[in-house]
C-alpha cells in the first residue's frame, strides 16, 4: 500500500475538521421548539439522566453524562446492552432517558426502549434520522443528522459523532442555565483538579488571625520592623484601634523611607503608610486575587469585611503553592 505524502495527510486532516464543524453549525439552524422541550423535560427531571447508547454513540454518551453531572444534572451513562441484562435496575421512576443512535434503529435501543415505556420515564432522542423507529417513540426527538462522514471511506462515525457530542453539550449549558447553577455550585463538586482550585475562595487561602502582620497607626517604625520581619509577608496592615483598616506599609515603603527621611525610625506607622491599599472580599475567587495583584504589581491584598475590619491578607505565594496557575 502506498503511503500518503505530508501533504496529503495535511489535507486529510483539515478536511476531516472542516466537515466536523460545518456538521455542527449544521445543527444551529434546526434549534428550535424540539430543543426546548427537551430542557423543559430534564429541567422538570427530579430524578436522574439515563444517557443510553450502544458503541461509537456509547462512547459520547459518557461523556454527556459526566457533563450533565458536573454542572448541576445528575446523570450516568447506561450502557444499552448492559440495560437489557439486568441494568435497568438502575432506572427509577422519577429518571428521564436520552437515548442515542446515528441510525435510530440500534436494535437494543429499541429493546430498551419497551422497558423504559413500560416504567412511564420520558424519553429524549438523539438521532440522525427523524423517521427513525427511535424518533417516533421518544417524547422529544433531537436532529443530529449529518450529510456524511469525514472518514474517507465514508464509515468510521466521525462527523455524527462530533454533531451528536455538540449536541450534548448545548443541551447540558442550557439546562445548567435554566437551572441557576453557578459558580458556588460548580466548586462545590469540583473540589479538587485544576477546576476546583481556580474556584478556591480568597478565605480559604488567606492568613488570618495572629498570622495577620498588624500595627496601629501609633506604632513606633522600630516595632513596625519587627512586625514585618516576625510575619514574613513583606508587609503590614495599619488599623486604628478597633482593627478598621487605615493603610499599609510594605517592604517597598521602608526602602523608600530609608532613601528621603534623615531619622526613619523616630516616625509612627500611621506618618509612613500607604493610605487607601488594594483591598479584596474574603468571598472573591482566588483567580480574582491575582488578577489583581498583576494589575496594580503587589504582591499581597488585605482582606476587609463589608466595615473595612481587617479579616485577612493573601500573598501571591499563597496561590502559588496551591498550583493555581
Amino acid at each position: 500500500m502506498k503511503r500518503p505524502d505530508t501533504q496529503s495527510s495535511l489535507a486529510t486532516a483539515i478536511r476531516v475538521l472542516e466537515m466536523e464543524a460545518d456538521a455542527i453549525r449544521s445543527l444551529a439552524v434546526r434549534m428550535g421548539e424540539s430543543f426546548l422541550r427537551a430542557i423543559d423535560l430534564a429541567a422538570e427531571c427530579t430524578g436522574k439522566i439515563a444517557v443510553t447508547g450502544l458503541g461509537k454513540s456509547g462512547l459520547i454518551c459518557k461523556k454527556i453524562a459526566a457533563t450533565l453531572s458536573s454542572t448541576g444534572s445528575p446523570a450516568i451513562f447506561l450502557h444499552a446492552a448492559d440495560a437489557l441484562h439486568g441494568d435497568c435496575g438502575l432506572l427509577a421512576k422519577d429518571d428521564l432517558v436520552l437515548a442515542v443512535s446515528k441510525s435510530g434503529e440500534t436494535a437494543e435501543i429499541l429493546q430498551l426502549l419497551n422497558v423504559v415505556k413500560r416504567l412511564g420515564l420520558p424519553v429524549i432522542a438523539m438521532a440522525g434520522d427523524r423517521d427513525s423507529t427511535l424518533a417516533q417513540y421518544a417524547d422529544v426527538f433531537l436532529d443530529v443528522s449529518v450529510a456524511e462522514e469525514a472518514c474517507p471511506l465514508g464509515l468510521a462515525p466521525t462527523t455524527s459523532t462530533a454533531a451528536a457530542l455538540a449536541m450534548g453539550d448545548a443541551l447540558a449549558m442550557a439546562l445548567m442555565e435554566r437551572k441557576g447553577f453557578g459558580r458556588d455550585d460548580f466548586a462545590s463538586i469540583h473540589p479538587a483538579g485544576s477546576i476546583g482550585k481556580r474556584l478556591l475562595r480568597v478565605g480559604e487561602l488567606m492568613h488570618r488571625g495572629e498570622s495577620i502582620p498588624r500595627v496601629l497607626e501609633s506604632t513606633p517604625m522600630p516595632d513596625v520592623i519587627y512586625e514585618m520581619s516576625r510575619k514574613s509577608l513583606g508587609m503590614t496592615v495599619v488599623t486604628d484601634p478597633n482593627g478598621v483598616l487605615a493603610g499599609v506599609i510594605s517592604d517597598g515603603d521602608l526602602r523608600r523611607l530609608l532613601q528621603k527621611s534623615s531619622d526613619p525610625l523616630n516616625l509612627s506607622a500611621g506618618q509612613v503608610m500607604t493610605h487607601g491599599p488594594k483591598t479584596i472580599s474574603e468571598n472573591e475567587l482566588a483567580g480574582a486575587a491575582l488578577s489583581k495583584m498583576e494589575e496594580t504589581k503587589i504582591t499581597s491584598l488585605v482582606v476587609v469585611d463589608e466595615s473595612r475590619n481587617v479579616i485577612g491578607v493573601v500573598h501571591v505565594h499563597d496561590l502559588w503553592r496551591t498550583e493555581l496557575f
